[in-house]
């Protein structure tokens, strides 16, 4: 890469990050969410995790990794997902292996990340960042197909624009647009594999 193309994806990184704090998607989220079903996003310092309320907390948590926007964005689209009964369950019940998968279990973690990582990339379509898959396996044995991983996830992200994104994902989805004043409805072709 030469100085000048370094300096350009330099600037477009500024200019992609200039206007996304998490602190807005804290606000927007719990504008849109917190009277209709008493959940509230949340910075974390640490791994991120769906807590339901309990003795400590009156309402439920989706707690974001370290401040960051992406994580914020992932956590919301999980919660998107879940329905009502998985709500109710620390980090909705689901499977999960931190990051040393072995093939098998990333290929299982790479089945059960099309539809959230799909719900992401809407979204960061609505705030008008950059999106990229992500395969949480740095340390696994192997390397991963990203290209067929994102593949896949453009295949769901075109199914739900043509069946509907789920309920509270499509909300989010419009309240992103509208704060970030991108093109709504969103359409095929603002997503590029």
């Amino acid at each position: 890469m030469s100085m000048l193309e370094s300096i350009t994806s330099a600037n477009e990184t500024a200019v992609n990050n200039r206007f996304h704090h998490n602190r807005d998607l804290i606000q927007l989220f719990d504008t849109a969410f917190y009277a209709l079903y008493n959940t509230r996003l949340v910075k974390g310092d640490y791994e991120p995790i769906y807590l339901p309320s309990n003795e400590f907390y009156d309402f439920n948590q989706i707690v974001f990794a370290h401040g960051y926007f992406a994580s914020a964005l992932h956590e919301i689209s999980h919660w998107c997902l879940a329905g009502a009964s998985r709500r109710l369950i620390e980090d909705y019940g689901y499977w999960y292996i931190p990051d040393g998968r072995d093939h098998q279990q990333q290929a299982k973690f790479e089945s059960v990340e099309i539809k959230p990582q799909a719900i992401e990339w809407a979204f960061c379509v609505a705030t008008g960042k950059d999106f990229d898959v992500s395969t949480d396996n740095l340390l696994g044995v192997g390397e991963s197909d990203r290209a067929a991983f994102k593949a896949k996830v453009y295949q769901q992200v075109l199914f739900y624009l043509e069946q509907g994104f789920p309920k509270d994902a499509e909300k989010f989805i419009e309240v992103l647009a509208k704060y970030y004043q991108t093109p709504w409805p969103l359409a095929p072709e603002y997503f590029q594999i």
